[in-house]
């Protein structure tokens, strides 16, 4: 319509000028260039951005999202949890403390549209493992690898040990939701998966004496060969218990909103 109005408008001008009206035509239409054909709602638009706060398995944290395409996002984020327990094993006196610290980055391809997605993606910070102090009180008995020794009384058992994983660790998900979507701003995903870790890697270190059943016979546990092959053994016994974690499980819950 404005085209039109544009063009009666030069006719007209023209005709008071007493110009050829033809050429008035011509001149309005070099004059004035058509309109742009509008967008199609969702393509070619803008990235969109969206942040959001997450649950999941690895912790509680946050992460954030863009789009790069209509089917294509990169998202990243990260976890964090921590829990301490005291708990006995094999005659030794453990308080322990559970750490969950990760960053994670994720490609999300939407094959259907803007819900079910397929997610490859990598833990860059692998921190989750577990701390812990030990101590065996003065003539008590513990058993490390298989052999049974005595806390000596005058210089008891104490140590150290660590748990922990590859420090990066690739990751497969797949789930529902889209935290930059190209229409609405509250979102949803929900998501589940598996982080190849990897064996876990147990660290013990012992310090004092450990002595026979007699307690006379006492050596130091930090360097005597018998007792730190018992405490190999005793590292890969607890490795081998904790094998299915592997293939750590991840479920996820996260909503946000999109800018």
């Amino acid at each position: 319509m404005r085209k039109t109005e544009r063009r009666w408008q030069a006719l007209l001008l023209c005709s008071f000028l007493i110009v050829f009206p033809a050429s008035c035509f011509a001149a309005a239409d070099e004059a004035t260039p058509d309109a742009p054909a509008p967008r199609h709602p969702g393509k070619g638009d803008a990235s969109h951005v969206g942040i959001a706060v997450r649950l999941s398995t690895l912790g509680a944290g946050a992460e954030a999202a863009v789009s790069l395409t209509n089917r294509l996002n990169v998202r990243g984020g990260f976890n964090i949890f921590q829990y301490s327990r005291g708990f006995n094993h094999d005659g030794i006196t453990y308080k322990g403390q559970l750490n969950l610290r990760s960053a994670e980055a994720h490609l999300d391809w939407y094959p259907l549209g803007y819900a079910f997605h397929l997610s490859p993606g990598l833990l860059i910070y692998n921190g989750n493992g577990a701390t812990a102090t030990a101590n065996v009180p003065g003539g008590s008995s513990f058993t490390l690898g298989g052999a049974t020794y005595t806390s000596d009384p005058t210089n008891p058992i104490m140590g150290t040990g660590k748990l922990d994983f590859v420090k990066a660790a690739p990751t497969a998900m797949f789930g529902f939701g889209n935290l930059a979507p190209p229409t609405r701003h509250f979102t949803f995903n929900f998501e589940m998966g598996v982080v190849f870790q990897g064996s876990a890697r147990t660290k013990l270190n012992l310090t004092g004496s450990a002595c026979d059943f007699t307690g006379l016979n006492c050596v130091n546990a930090a360097t005597d060969p018998r007792v730190q092959a018992n405490v190999v053994a005793e590292q890969n016994k607890i490795n081998n218990k904790l094998s299915p974690f592997k293939y750590y499980p991840v479920i996820a819950f996260g909503f946000g909103y999109r800018f």
